[in-house]
């Protein structure tokens, strides 16, 4: 009697269980479609507010020249030693092989002064006037170092760079020739893609016995050059 009881019992509760999860699936699927709209309708709503189509601006840029030659004139001063400070004149040619090197070959002219012996004695003169023309001409590899920006004010700037300059030429001085080493550095502002400012400080080593004591000169030499690109 009491096996039959525990059937029954069990037959019962299999009934409730199977109704109850039979339930909860129609109320499963009669809810379902309610969530889906009233979610969709909320991701409309979110996609009205937060548009994740991003507007896509078209920017312009300047043409940049690729030209590599770059040729100009520059004015400065040179220390000729022994024979003081005078104005320069030249005209420099480089062509830019990579963004970072350079072949550049310059030519320049200047009159020396007097030296300090003929400023004492007045009347005495060391060398001509026709003898004091003063050229030096060379060719060197440069290098571009320290790329940046040069700003005026707060909104305007310029591309820029500081380099160096190594090269081999010649200095022709009281008549005589000679082999030259030339070492120097400059700082250079690009205003456009064609035009450039520099501001170039060169060192001239030769040797000499022109005072008649064989050494080694330094003709120290800065400028200002203004280029152009083509």
């Amino acid at each position: 009697m009491e096996n039959r009881n525990k059937r029954i019992f069990l037959k019962i509760t299999t009934k409730v269980v199977f109704i109850r999860i039979v339930f909860l699936t129609l109320l499963q699927l009669a809810v379902s479609p309610q969530l889906l709209s009233a979610e969709e309708e909320d991701l409309d709503g979110f996609d009205r507010i937060f548009d994740p189509k991003v507007e896509r601006r078209e920017i312009e840029r300047d043409a940049i020249d690729n030209e590599n030659w770059e040729m100009g004139g520059y004015y400065g001063i040179i220390s000729v030693e022994d024979f003081g400070s005078s104005e320069l004149v030249g005209v420099r040619i480089a062509y830019h092989v990579t963004e970072d090197f350079f072949i550049e070959t310059s030519y320049a002219k200047t009159e020396a002064g007097k030296t300090s012996f003929e400023n004492l004695l007045g009347n005495i003169q060391f060398l001509p006037d026709g003898k004091r023309e003063y050229i030096n001409y060379d060719v060197a590899l440069g290098f571009n170092l320290l790329p940046g920006e040069a700003f005026v004010g707060d909104e305007l700037a310029f591309s820029s760079s500081m380099y160096i300059v190594v090269g081999l030429g010649a200095t022709k001085f009281a008549d005589e020739t000679h082999s030259t080493i030339m070492i120097g550095g400059g700082y250079r502002v690009l205003f456009t893609d064609w035009f450039a400012m520099h501001l170039t400080l060169k060192d001239h080593f030769y040797d000499t016995e022109l005072t008649g004591i064989a050494k080694t000169v330094n003709d120290l030499e800065i400028s200002t050059s203004f280029t152009i690109f083509f």
